[in-house]
């Protein structure tokens, strides 16, 4: 079935490219119910990007939450099969804290995760798909590659204590080296090995640029984990390359991910619209054996890019008056709904934006406005 790209908002019209994207690829579209047991979730809420959850009690007494994230779901319903690899991509409503309202808000989330046997083409090929979503979504574009396995190498280097930890990733995500160079002093670190993480933070750029740099700075203290790094970038598809920059600003949680994390951005969006990574860990936590890596695109974040696209509610405006033939009007639909949406009305709409204004009078069209 042709669907018309007019009658298509622009958040609807990403939806159906992703879809189509990771079907494509072999991806199975993953449907669940719109609330989880509130356990699932208390869990594991350093997992989730925002805080509160919505809870209610079902007619057994239990306590239900409607659901804030759909990978903890996914993976509560995954099976440990040797050899396979599960695909599976989503489309659902979550339930979170608006960063712009700071109140409970239904978005439209969408996203893949890939589950199983997990080697290197897999990664590829996520990191593929995450770089054709950002650019389904517009064409100025970023992905941002980090390895947590180099930050982790680099750590263990310096001695840095397991409970200092997330202070230490906090400083490195947010580029301050100051902070970082505090933190290390108060831990006792060297101030040479404090360095080297000062310095891995101001590594950014793409790869063919930077992993020369990296090798130097580094040597043998992650040695393999850079060698892991720079292969999964270059086999990535050559048409999303050019999007592609290692940044060690990009961080998760280390008690959930592993490996490579990554984060999406576009022209005219401030914050990251997809965010993703592999998360081994977060598997193991909730009793699994399997790897996993999967992303997921924030459409709530999108409502900037939408204002940018839809520009006017409708592009014709007919507006007629009493006693105006039927057969007339319907004419004037078809005439211009050939252009473009057509909205029909007995006078002006009020906060109505459109193209072009019509006016239909005896059968005869007057152009009384035209933007177009």
């Amino acid at each position: 079935m042709n669907i018309n790209d007019s009658v298509l908002k622009y958040d609807e019209k990403t939806i159906f490219a992703l879809r189509e994207l990771y079907s494509k690829y072999g991806y199975s579209q993953y449907k669940m119910s719109k609330f989880e047991e509130y356990d699932l979730y208390v869990r594991n809420k350093d997992f989730l990007i925002s805080e509160g959850v919505i809870t209610f009690n079902d007619t057994n007494g239990r306590l239900m939450a409607l659901k804030p994230d759909v990978t903890l779901s996914i993976i509560k319903n995954s099976k440990d099969v040797s050899g396979f690899v599960q695909k599976l991509y989503y489309n659902e409503n979550v339930y979170r804290v608006s960063d712009k309202t700071h109140s409970f808000k239904e978005i439209m989330q969408v996203g893949l995760e890939c589950i199983g046997d997990i080697d290197d083409y897999c990664i590829s090929e996520v990191l593929s798909l995450a770089a054709k979503s950002l650019l389904t979504i517009k064409k100025e574009a970023v992905l941002d590659i980090s390895h947590l396995g180099i930050l982790s190498a680099i750590f263990d280097y310096a001695g840095i204590p397991e409970d200092g930890r997330d202070a230490i990733m906090k400083s490195v995500s947010e580029k301050n080296p100051h902070e970082l160079l505090r933190l290390c002093a108060d831990m006792g670190i060297e101030p040479c090995k404090a360095g080297l993480i000062r310095t891995i933070i101001g590594i950014y750029g793409k790869p063919d640029e930077v992993i020369d740099t990296l090798r130097s700075v580094l040597g043998e203290v992650a040695e393999n984990e850079v060698d892991e790094l720079y292969k999964i970038i270059k086999s990535v598809d050559p048409g999303y390359k050019d999007i592609i920059r290692i940044d060690f600003s990009v961080i998760g949680d280390i008690k959930y991910y592993n490996g490579i994390v990554f984060k999406g951005f576009v022209s005219g969006v401030p914050s990251s619209v997809l965010s993703g990574g592999q998360y081994d860990r977060l598997m193991k936590k909730m009793m699994k054996k399997s790897g996993a890596i999967g992303f997921a695109v924030y459409l709530d974040l999108l409502e900037r890019l939408l204002s940018e696209v839809r520009m006017y509610d409708v592009d014709t405006v007919i507006v007629y008056g009493d006693g105006e033939d039927i057969m007339s009007v319907k004419r004037a639909v078809e005439q211009y709904s050939k252009e473009g949406s057509v909205s029909v009305q007995r006078a002006i709409p009020e906060r109505f934006t459109y193209k072009r204004l019509v006016k239909l009078s005896e059968g005869e069209v007057t152009v009384l406005e035209n933007n177009a």
